[in-house]
């Protein structure tokens, strides 16, 4: 039976930097982690070092084996009740897990994520609890927007981003781990499809607050970056959406692309797409409908006429009486 107390898992990549403050940064938790696990996917630059120096224990993966794998890898290494995954650019507020403890056990839910703000923007929100879409887009509701009264509620969620989340560690028994055929971006999402799915449901916390950096390793807008969202995109709709999604996915996909070519990623859009095909068969062959995921992609859809974003105005007119 797993002890009581949190196990932090750090995947790392490089960005030695960011090690020493965020791990002192959970050590000075007022509910500090009862073991901190760093999962070095291949640093070149020494950071697995640093964090041996402040005293986390570092599993060393010798290559970037991708966010899932690692993860995975610090579950399967952990041997406390809950786990929190914890992004090396994020900085916490002193009870930042504490908050999200409390909340998760008070109201028994399966994990529990706070208030993210991005690092040096004031107000502005990295994010709160994921949105999706029939396209199998997805939004981090309030992302680039400043604070405001709607994001200070706290509600049931599905879909916590990965960022700086807690979780039951029994959790990972029932729904099973982030999926490895995905290595980076949206596999959170497709965990909280499989949530949704089984009806194993989290606690979005605004009283607890967190700050990112975001993409601090690669940047939003690198081309392996791009290759991966548009690839995972493609994926989870194989796996989990019913085929009279399919004029949603085309709009959706195709409104994607063009804010990927506007970045100058059009050829890595293309190369995930391309991969993504490739793997169709093999995730298809998976997909099992489900009557409470399709009720909660509409209720995520409800949610995102309100987001204040022209990619969502252009998604909702084009798509108004397609699929539902």
């Amino acid at each position: 039976m797993p002890r009581d107390g949190i196990t932090a898992i750090v995947p790392v990549w490089n960005r030695r930097e960011l090690m020493a403050p965020l791990l002192r940064n959970l050590a000075a938790q007022t509910m500090p982690p009862a073991e901190i696990l760093v999962i070095d996917n291949g640093s070149t630059d020494g950071a697995a070092e640093v964090a041996e120096a402040e005293g986390a224990r570092v599993i060393r993966l010798g290559r970037n084996t991708g966010f899932a794998p690692a993860v995975n890898r610090g579950i399967c290494e952990s041997g406390t009740a809950w786990v929190a995954v914890i992004n090396n650019d994020v900085s916490l507020a002193g009870d930042y897990l504490e908050k999200l403890c409390s909340a998760a056990a008070e109201s028994g839910s399966w994990f529990a994520t706070g208030k993210i703000f991005v690092a040096g923007k004031g107000d502005i929100l990295d994010g709160t609890f994921d949105v999706v879409s029939r396209a199998g887009t997805a939004w981090r509701a309030g992302n680039g927007e400043p604070d405001s009264p709607k994001y200070s509620v706290a509600r049931p969620i599905y879909s916590a981003p990965w960022t700086a989340a807690l979780f039951r560690t029994e959790l990972f028994a029932k729904v099973g781990p982030l999926d490895e055929g995905f290595e980076s971006y949206l596999e959170d999402v497709e965990f909280a499809m499989r949530c949704a799915r089984l009806d194993y449901a989290g606690v979005y916390v605004p009283a607890a607050h967190a700050w990112h950096l975001g993409s601090a390793t690669l940047g939003p807008w690198h081309p392996a970056t791009i290759r991966l969202i548009s690839r995972n995109q493609v994926l989870l709709v194989a796996r989990h959406f019913p085929s009279r999604f399919a004029w949603a996915v085309i709009v959706g996909q195709a409104l994607w692309a063009g804010v990927a070519f506007r970045h100058g990623a059009a050829g890595a859009w293309l190369s995930g797409k391309w991969q993504a095909l490739c793997k169709w068969r093999a995730f298809r062959s998976t997909y099992r409908s489900s009557r409470r995921l399709e009720d909660w992609l509409a209720r995520n859809e409800e949610f995102l006429h309100n987001a204040q974003s022209s990619y969502w105005t252009w998604y909702f007119l084009l798509t108004r009486g397609g699929a539902k």
